[in-house]
């Protein structure tokens, strides 16, 4: 009976984790229609890398940092430099 139980608890944890890291991806990967879309979820918008920087001056907010969610949104990237929708500070 000892050895039976940190095998099964062993299997719970492995099962439990692999099917989390699978929703992540998926959530990670999704798709919008427009940068208004975009925003509400990421209000920095999305940079492909964390050492990116933006060519259109000082942002708002810092972009959430992905490089799955950024490559489903590239068509939302308008000026090419590797974050898409992100908010200029007008002020």
């Amino acid at each position: 009976m000892k050895k039976i139980f940190p095998i099964v608890l062993s299997f719970g944890l492995l099962t439990s984790v692999s099917f989390s890291t699978v929703s992540n991806v998926d959530a990670a990967a999704k798709s919008y229609k427009n940068c208004t879309e975009l925003n509400k979820d990421y209000k920095g918008g999305v940079a492909r890398a964390a050492n990116v920087t933006n060519k259109g001056g000082k942002t708002k907010y810092k972009p959430y940092v992905s490089k799955s969610l950024y490559d489903a949104n590239t068509k939302l990237d308008r000026d090419k430099d590797y974050i898409a929708c992100e908010k200029i500070n007008t002020s």
